[in-house]
């Protein structure tokens, strides 16, 4: 009874402290996932007031956090928005790959911990967190922005590029044949694939299984399905957050409309757990011996992610102003790169990769947030000043040509 009490003494203060702590930022005009992280470190181990009954829950939580906001982004977008952004963003996929994971991957070299542990880091620096990413997209108003389309193409090649980096990196770690990795890796490509399929290809079909007028069923069916879906891709080594989001993009209709309006509270709820799970996590006293390399990190993949977004949104003949959004809001990373080194740390190669790996997102998911709000008003105000020194020049005493006694027509310059 006693353990009962404390439970529900506990969650219920984290649940208080997360809407006084949002109302805050409500009114500061700021995303509240910053101070959901900094409730998380006072209530996690080694902060003031950590958790005991509850943490189970709350783990349980956050899962759940990170596979609804993955679904709610899946809702807005359909089957062939999918496959068309896919086929369009690929390059940029790449793109991403290399100006994100190599710096990772230098550092640990840098730093001694060999190529194993290379190949860790680099996954860290280089996926970026689609649940804070999603949360900002929603907390901006910013899910039907051009460049939003861009953004997600970029996520969802991050996802599914998980689908074999995972298999590979838990071989590496845990130094198993070539030939057992193989079929560790060809089972998590054809469950990925097979996913994706099925939600192309037969996704009106589970939108008329799924559809119902009482919205009590149409909430069960939908979020029992997501979290089955959820929870069998990640028994096949495949994401769960790409399990519920190819099921949110499967739904189409009056059903993606019902769904999203129903779960929209549930995944506001479950994913301020997730962010107050991820600072429970991390222990203040591993930050300080590894924050000038994180940092240091953390700089050089902001600006890295910055020019991706950049990059892939200009490509997808977006204006300037969307392609500064579009790198700014791609900056956070979270989830997958704390579940990467959580691999490592159990597999015990790197001692102090994992409060490295700690320190460098919590840069990040606290940054991210600000760059996907201010990296375009700053990038503008930087053109516009460079703009206007240009004007101001000194100009040299020599004979005028005849293009500068020319009138200049400035009637079409871009605002």
């Amino acid at each position: 009874m006693h353990s009962s009490a404390t439970f529900l003494i506990e969650f219920g203060a984290i649940i208080l402290g997360l809407g006084l702590l949002g109302r805050l930022a409500g009114r500061l005009q700021f995303s509240p996932i910053p101070l959901y992280l900094l409730a998380g470190l006072a209530f996690g181990e080694g902060g003031l007031l950590p958790l005991g009954a509850s943490e189970e829950f709350v783990a349980i939580g956050a899962e759940i956090g990170v596979i609804l906001l993955l679904l709610m982004l899946g809702l807005e977008y359909t089957a062939s928005d999918l496959v068309s952004n896919l086929k369009t963003q690929y390059p940029a996929g790449l793109v991403d790959m290399a100006l994100n994971a190599l710096p990772g991957a230098a550092l640990a070299l840098l730093l001694g911990w060999g190529p194993v542990a290379a190949v860790v880091l680099a996954g860290v620096t280089w996926i970026s967190s689609s649940g804070v990413i999603a949360k900002v997209l929603g907390d901006l108003g910013r899910l039907g922005n051009r460049e939003t389309p861009v953004i997600l193409s970029i996520l969802v090649l991050e996802d599914l590029a998980m689908a074999v980096y995972l298999p590979i990196i838990t071989a590496l770690l845990a130094g198993v044949s070539l030939a057992a990795g193989s079929v560790t890796l060809a089972i998590a490509l054809g469950v990925a694939g097979l996913v994706l399929f099925v939600a192309v290809r037969f996704g009106r079909v589970i939108s008329r299984f799924v559809s119902s007028d009482d919205p009590e069923k149409l909430l069960l069916v939908v979020l029992g399905l997501t979290l089955l879906v959820a929870g069998l891709a990640q028994q096949l080594q495949v994401s769960a957050a790409v399990g519920a989001f190819l099921v949110g993009i499967a739904l189409s209709g009056e059903v993606a409309e019902g769904a999203h309006n129903l779960l929209a509270p549930l995944r506001d709820l479950f994913a301020a757990v997730f962010f107050v799970f991820f600072g429970l996590h991390t222990d203040p006293e591993s930050i300080p011996p590894v924050i000038l390399p994180a940092l240091a990190l953390a700089v050089v993949t902001a600006l890295t992610k910055i020019a991706t977004g950049y990059w892939a949104a200009h490509r997808a003949g977006i204006s300037p102003k969307g392609r500064w959004r579009a790198g700014g809001t791609l900056v956070a990373r979270g989830e997958f790169s704390i579940v990467i080194a959580g691999l490592a740390v159990t597999a015990g190669i790197e001692p102090e990769l994992g409060p490295l790996a700690t320190a460098y997102v919590l840069v990040l998911v606290v940054l991210g947030p600000l760059t996907a709000r201010y990296t375009e008003p700053v990038a503008l105000w930087l053109t516009r000043r460079r703009t206007a020194t240009a004007d101001v020049a000194p100009v040299h005493d020599t004979a005028p040509t005849a293009k500068t006694l020319e009138p200049v027509d400035d009637s079409g310059s871009e605002r």
